[in-house]
């Protein structure tokens, strides 16, 4: 995994803040290679948060706050929600990537 202790732990904490204690969270991509290089964050959340507003306030929350304390960096974050359609990212995401 290409992120710093410090970088995993603001991300989780940000994520787990807006989406809910119980979301979990998976880096995916080629951040999750460790030998890879370069590369976006690229970050599956699975939540139970439903609400469409709801959720779009917690992504923006939660990049807002990443961003103040990590500094502008390229963020794609896909969220899974409760009843919400399995798309070949999420598969893709948790079969690939590495929850934090």
């Amino acid at each position: 995994m290409r992120l710093s202790e410090r970088e995993r732990a603001i991300i989780v904490s940000a994520l787990k803040r807006h989406f809910g204690d119980d979301s979990r969270v998976w880096l995916f991509g080629s951040r999750a290679n460790d030998s890879a290089r370069g590369g976006d964050i690229d970050l599956l959340v699975e939540t139970n948060l439903a609400q469409g507003d709801d959720i779009v306030a917690a992504k923006l929350n939660a990049l807002a706050e990443i961003h103040c304390q990590i500094g502008e960096q390229k963020i794609d974050l896909v969220i899974q929600r409760p009843g919400g359609p399995q798309l070949p990212i999420h598969r893709v995401a948790r079969e690939t990537g590495v929850s934090l």
